[in-house]
């Protein structure tokens, strides 16, 4: 099997009775990356929760999307990581402007992170809030499956300049009594041998190097991998949809002398250009539309 590092892989530790995923973003990343110039600390968090929503979803079976936003921890006002059901990566962060080194302190008394998911094909939203008791993502994530899922889980995530990495691995409920094995101590064993694992292995062994390396006595069975990718969702749809939710009067207000708009992306520095022509386009069929509506 072809190794990728901007691939989805999951596998299966069958003496173990574990499953797992591995993640690894290269390009995908670094054209994240570029959109902003973000301080280290603050592209290390933004990294890994791209990589965490890339691992979750991969872990789900939904059509749809799943992400995670991270609010008023230090320097980081908002962080917002998407990753959808077929591989689709988007992410962006704000910053305090007058923080001096963009520090990020997850254990800000103000800090909130929860993960959010959209199945479109049941047009069902579910968010989960995580607990954050101390200075790590994975950590946090580890505890939010434990106690919301009741799934016993190990997670490792790593980002740096040229790339970002993750692996989970999850105890599959009563494995060792459906295969008749009687290794009690299996989950503590997969556990151990995570935790020999170095953030630049993560970064830069192939997922087969990865796997057999730590889990070789296990019985690793790995499943086809997936790609990911950047890719944004906007689109001039979206934007003359916005524009339409904004309602006519505050979308007049934001035409410039000529009775011309630029509308910028968050995600990937898209421009779209709006005039008259086109408000008098968006608010025809709708000519009651309000005159403002708050926005996020």
């Amino acid at each position: 099997m072809s190794d990728s590092f901007d691939a989805l892989s999951t596998f299966h530790l069958q003496r173990a009775g574990v499953r797992g995923t591995v993640v690894h973003l290269d390009e995908t990343w670094r054209e994240i990356r570029s959109q902003a110039s973000l301080p280290d600390p603050v592209a290390q968090r933004l990294g890994e929760s791209l990589t965490a929503s890339a691992l979750f979803s991969g872990a789900l079976r939904f059509e749809g999307s799943l992400s995670i936003h991270l609010r008023n921890a230090g320097a980081l006002r908002l962080m917002f990581a998407e990753c959808t059901h077929d591989g689709r990566l988007r992410g962006i962060a704000r910053m305090d402007e007058e923080a001096a080194h963009g520090a990020v302190d997850l254990r800000d008394a103000g800090a909130r992170l929860a993960i959010t998911i959209e199945n479109s094909r049941t047009e069902t939203r579910y968010q989960g809030l995580v607990a954050v008791e101390s200075d790590s993502l994975a950590r946090a994530f580890e505890g939010y499956f434990e106690r919301s899922e009741q799934l016993p889980t190990h997670i490792m995530l790593a980002a740096g300049p040229a790339g970002c990495a993750g692996i989970m691995v999850q105890k599959i409920a009563d494995a060792n009594e459906d295969s008749g094995s009687s290794d009690a101590d299996a989950w503590n064993r997969v556990g151990h041998l995570l935790a020999t694992l170095s953030e630049r292995e993560l970064l830069e062994l192939p997922v087969e190097t990865l796997l057999l390396r730590l889990f070789h006595e296990e019985g690793v069975v790995l499943q086809p991998q997936r790609p990911l990718r950047f890719q944004c969702s906007c689109s001039r749809e979206r934007v003359l949809g916005m524009i339409r939710a904004l309602g006519r009067a505050e979308a007049t207000a934001a035409l410039d002398a000529h009775g011309n708009a630029r509308i910028t992306c968050e995600f990937c520095n898209r421009t779209y250009d709006v005039d008259r022509v086109d408000l008098a386009a968006v608010f025809a069929s709708n000519p009651s539309a309000p005159g403002s509506m708050s926005t996020q």
